[in-house]
């Protein structure tokens, strides 16, 4: 089991939790680990006020708290700005998307809409699929994989979100992600920029997660980042 455990019902509350665990599933993905979804009131999400957790998840990256993305098992998750040079050390890779690709360790998708993100960072993610030309419905899993892999990689990270609006500006429909280059993030929220080797980093988190996690937590945690 965990050992500290949690129970908050604000966004001020979610920052300090952040802090302390250095890494915050949104849901439950660690056993016995704290995520944003246990840690909160069921009654809150969705609710659109203050308190509604899924709103807070995009101030995180907004407000600099936090790298938010799907970087561990295809599934969201929020990074501490401290934590991230470690985790990336890990997940992330030294080389770039475009050597990758060439290496045929990248797929032409992913290596398109990184190209498009890194030349107008925070796009939205309906902008990115127009100029990607993926918009049509049969491209739209081809699009979804494509993201997932360059998060999977730390590559690009979700920056926030984006609100519909028709043309007289009211809101107009669903909310829409925006991405970020994981290094322009970095850079823009003043993350350590220091190379951390793999296994400092390793050795780093494993310290972290043993003085916070019981045997199945740890257990977990070491096969995600092969501790």
């Amino acid at each position: 089991m965990c050992l500290i455990d949690y129970k908050i019902s604000t966004y001020e509350e979610a920052v300090q939790v952040v802090k302390e665990v250095g890494l915050l599933p949104l849901s439950p993905l660690i056993p016995h680990y704290p995520s944003l979804d246990s840690i909160t009131s069921k009654e809150h999400w969705y609710s659109g006020s203050e308190f509604d957790p899924w709103l807070w998840r995009a101030q995180f990256p907004v407000d600099g708290v936090a790298a938010y993305g799907k970087f561990v098992k295809k599934k969201s998750v929020l990074i501490s700005r401290e934590f991230l040079p470690l985790v990336s050390a890990i997940l992330g890779s030294q080389y770039s998307v475009a050597k990758r690709y060439n290496d045929g360790l990248v797929s032409r998708e992913a290596l398109e809409l990184f190209t498009l993100i890194s030349e107008e960072e925070g796009i939205d993610t309906r902008v990115l699929r127009a100029k990607a030309g993926m918009k049509d419905k049969e491209k739209k899993k081809v699009f979804d994989n494509a993201l997932l892999e360059l998060q999977g990689s730390m590559d690009i990270i979700v920056s926030g979100t984006k609100e519909k609006t028709n043309v007289s500006g009211e809101k107009n429909g669903w909310s829409s992600t925006s991405f970020e280059t994981l290094a322009f993030w970095s850079k823009n929220n003043h993350v350590d920029q220091r190379k951390i080797e793999t296994d400092e980093a390793k050795h780093e988190l494993k310290n972290h997660f043993e003085q916070l996690c019981g045997p199945e937590s740890m257990k977990a945690l070491v096969k995600i980042f092969k501790l």
